[in-house]
């Protein structure tokens, strides 16, 4: 069963998603998911109900704002955009939602969002797993961007993309692309934060990942000081757990029975 709330940040509100089952665990820390550059509670699909029924845990999605159905903005991000979301916001959906631990799930700049929630919170946050996160801006990265800005200037790819984020697609693509291709950006790595993360960590990536190389994950699972464990899966490109659901929802499982 899924449940939405909305939480106020100060800048607008969030939409936040749970997903209850009936015979899980409620004394385990819940799982809280976050999305890519482009992604929003909708485009997790059928995943996050999946990963509640393999780890027996609540799982929580939410759109960041400026996406989803989340408040629209209307600001540049700038380069610490994601050191800032975990610093400002989780604090926030973990007081309105009765957080008081939670696993951090991050998908791709979801991924480098989950690793400053372990960083900075690490009271709170009992387990990490990032999933073709970005450490550094690599060139792959950009690249793989330059072909989504050609991509997406057909209006059917731009359609498709307005189903989930509406008459906030506009800024969506560009909160995407012209902050990854900026020169101010072009020095951010997860470096300096990454020995800050102490509980255990996975590392997820496919193989065929067009938006980052496998130097990505293993800089992440070299980098943190707690234990880590990795996954490079073979033939899957940027979004595992769409590609592999399956997998990946039982590997967490298997991951999460450590913690």
């Amino acid at each position: 069963m899924a449940e939405d709330r909305r939480i106020q940040t100060g800048q607008g509100s969030v939409l936040a998603r749970r997903w209850h089952l009936a015979d899980g665990d409620a004394a385990l820390p819940p799982i809280l998911l976050f999305h890519d550059s482009l992604g929003s509670i909708g485009l997790w699909r059928n995943f996050p109900e999946a990963l509640a029924r393999a780890t027996g845990r609540e799982v929580i999605a939410y759109d960041r704002l400026g996406f989803g159905e989340s408040d629209a903005r209307t600001e540049t991000l700038d380069a610490d955009f994601i050191r800032t979301e975990a610093e400002h916001i989780v604090p926030l959906l973990c007081n309105a939602l009765g957080i008081d631990r939670f696993v951090a799930f991050g998908h791709s700049v979801g991924g480098g969002m989950a690793v400053h929630c372990a960083a900075l919170h690490p009271s709170r946050c009992v387990a990490l797993v990032t999933e073709s996160a970005q450490a550094f801006v690599e060139e792959r990265t950009r690249e793989g961007i330059r072909e989504a800005r050609e991509l997406f200037r057909d209006p059917a790819q731009f359609a498709k993309l307005e189903r989930y984020h509406g008459d906030k697609t506009r800024w969506a693509l560009s909160a995407w692309i012209d902050t990854w291709l900026s020169p101010g950006f072009a020095g951010w790595s997860l470096d300096a934060v990454l020995p800050l993360v102490v509980c255990p960590t996975l590392v997820i990536h496919g193989a065929d990942d067009e938006y980052g190389s496998a130097a990505h994950p293993q800089r992440i699972a070299a980098g943190v000081s707690g234990p880590s464990f990795m996954d490079i899966l073979p033939g899957t490109r940027h979004v595992p757990h769409r590609e592999q659901e399956a997998w990946v929802a039982a590997r967490v499982a298997s991951f999460l029975q450590l913690v």
